[in-house]
This record gives structure tokens, sequence and C-alpha cells, in this order.
């Protein structure tokens, strides 16, 4: 027992705060709810009394990564639509700290969890609610302890807290076969008790901060990975644009000298970190010069390449080119992605849109996965 002491105090000193669930217990049913002031997508600050004419208050912890917030995106809409006219009002705060988030983290997602971020999906999602920021500080997340994304907290007419945990009881929509928030906004609007007053939240860990050195360890890790460059053939390219691979391929085209194609390099790179853990896979191809070799591969150690790299195999850079896309002029960059059939889902001849092409990936992986 002398021994076990000195260890478990050894491990709370070094354990990073994540660890302790318990540091940020969850409101308790009956509690007032805390105020905040955070700011919103929409440009300006938000707080308690912001809601003060509503009968009830709904306030959703939720993200841009997490798959399952993704998923009860379009219900949490319907709701806030829904029992807006009953005299409820749903309020969405964003909890997470953004450094505190790896790439592979992000691999279900197009966006990350920065304020910038948020304000893109709520735009593009059209939320019909405000959206909030606490990644700065997470004051407002400490105060009421979400343990997930989505996590929903119901507030009655004097703010006591009334229902806390999920919208439903399968992320999937299909196997939903309780509703607990809308039950429990029904019964406080016709001055009930909820008939289930918690629940489980089930989705993403919150990131609280305090994770920032675990990224950078992450990130160490990869930058560690070997680096390779093969060489493409008129075959290589063939089978590249055919895509067996069972998965969604990236493939760059890009050259040392091209200046645009080396600014966006790092992208590509940080995409391929994103969703390499899917059905996925980058392919960099070189249109230098085969002796070239040298420049090419010492540019792609330095970006962390460790993705699937070639350079052009011959001088004859017109049947290597034909062999891929026989419509392709030659311009690069040059981006183009292929699904697992071998169909052609953006391409790009210029600058690529890093977004456009993480929701053309998103959107094809996802209609793969289970509903």
């Amino acid at each position: 027992m002398k021994t076990l002491i000195p260890i478990l105090t050894m491990l709370a000193l070094i354990a990073p705060p994540q660890m302790f669930a318990d540091d940020f217990p969850t409101l308790p049913l009956g509690s007032k709810a805390p105020d905040f002031n955070l700011p919103g997508i929409d440009g300006r600050n938000w707080s308690l009394k912001d809601f003060s004419d509503a009968k009830i208050l709904i306030v959703v912890f939720t993200c841009n990564h997490c798959p399952t917030a993704q998923y009860y995106e379009g219900r949490i809409k319907q709701i806030a639509a829904d029992y807006k006219s009953k005299g409820a009002a749903l309020v969405a705060i964003m909890p997470n700290d953004p450094k505190s988030v790896r790439l592979d983290e992000l691999g279900w997602s197009d966006l990350g969890d920065s304020f910038a971020e948020m304000k893109i999906r709520a735009a593009e999602r059209q939320f019909n609610f405000p959206y909030l920021y606490d990644g700065e500080t997470e004051a407002t997340a400490r105060a009421y302890g979400p343990v997930a994304t989505p996590h929903v907290f119901v507030f009655d007419a004097d703010r006591k807290l009334r229902y806390v945990g999920a919208v439903d009881n399968s992320e999937r929509i299909q196997h939903v076969t309780k509703n607990y928030l809308r039950e429990a906004l029904d019964s406080l609007l016709a001055g009930k008790e909820p008939p289930v007053t918690q629940t489980r939240a089930v989705g993403c860990s919150i990131k609280w901060a305090g994770k920032e050195e675990q990224v950078k360890a992450y990130m160490e890790k990869l930058a560690e990975e070997p680096v390779a460059l093969g060489k493409a053939t008129a075959d290589t390219l063939k089978s590249l644009r055919k895509n067996s691979s069972g998965k969604f391929r990236l493939v760059n085209f890009w050259a040392t000298w091209c200046a645009p194609c080396m600014a966006e390099f790092g992208e590509f790179v940080a995409v391929n970190r994103m969703y390499r853990h899917r059905d996925f896979e980058l392919v960099t191809v070189s249109v230098n010069q085969p002796d070239e070799e040298k420049n090419v591969l010492e540019f792609l150690k330095k970006q962390e390449a460790s993705c699937r790299n070639l350079i052009f195999g011959s001088n004859d850079r017109d049947s290597l080119m034909d062999a891929f896309d026989a419509k392709w002029q030659g311009a690069v960059p040059y981006t183009v992605v292929i699904d697992p059939e071998g169909n052609v889902i953006y391409r790009e001849v210029g600058s690529a849109d890093m977004l456009a092409i993480k929701r053309a990936l998103q959107r094809g992986m996802n209609e793969r996965k289970p509903w």
C-alpha cells in the first residue's frame, strides 16, 4: 500500500484534466440555468436574458465535427421550428476547444470546430437557432457539464432544469422509438412533469482544453512516418484512373515549379490525415521530369507526405497524361476525386477548393455508411 499511494499521487499530477469526468459534473435536475455571455455566428453576443420571454429554454451542446451531432442537425432544426410558436426557444452552444481536436477526429466531417467554421456550417445547413462559440474558455460548458455532443438541457419558465440528456434514443432516425426531448417539451408546456427527466447523451466526448500536448505528440508521430516516391508509367496512371482500390481516391497532379501547387500541397496532406482511417487514399503525382526526382522527394519529405507519391516515369508527358485523362490539357495543379466505382465526383484545374473536396468525400463516404 505504501508503494501504491505515491503511484496514484503521481498519476493524479501528470494526468490531463480531461481524464476525470467528475471535474465538470453534469448540472443536476432542478438547478438554475447558469448564465453565459457568448459570441454567436450572427455577429452578436448572447446571454440568458436574451431568452427571458421564452416559456421553455432548450440549450443544446453540439459541434461541427462529431458525426452524431451531424445526424441530429435536421431534427434539432425541426424542434426549434415546431416549438417556437409554443413559446420555447432553442440555443446551441459549441463547447469544444478546437486546439484539442486531432486531425483524425475530423474524419467524419468537412469542418472543424473553430468559430469561422461554425459560421460556414450554420450557413450551409441554414440553422434556425443561435449557434454560440464556447471554445475560447469553455466556461459555459464547464458550468453545464455536457458529456457528449449533442447533449440537451431543458429549463422551465423559472429556468430550472427539468430534462437533461439525448434528443431521442437513436442517431439513426429510422430506429427512433422514444422522442425524449419532444415528450419533455410537450409535458412542460402542458404543466406536467416530463415522463423521462434524464437520459444518457451518446456522442463524441467534449474536447476539453488541455489536450494540446496530445495533439502535438500526435503530429510529431505523423512527422516520423516514412515518405517515398515511386515512378508513374502509363499503366500506373491508367490503373490510378480506373480505381479498383475499393476506396475514394484523391489524386493531385503537381510540380515543384508550380507555385500554386506548392502553396496548397500541405492542405492535401491534412485531408489525408483526416480521412485515411476511412475508405480513402491520397495519391500525389509530380509532373516533374524524371531527373528531378531528388528535388521532388525533398519537397515531399518537408511536407511530411506519407501518402502514396508518384513522379512521371518518362519524359513523354503526353502519353502519360493521356493514360490518366485524354481531355486534360496539361495545366497544374490538377485535382480529381474518384469514387470506388471509378466515377469522377470532383475535378479541378487550378487551385483546388478544399472545402468542396471534403464535402464531395464526406457525401460519398457517408452514402455508404449505415443509416
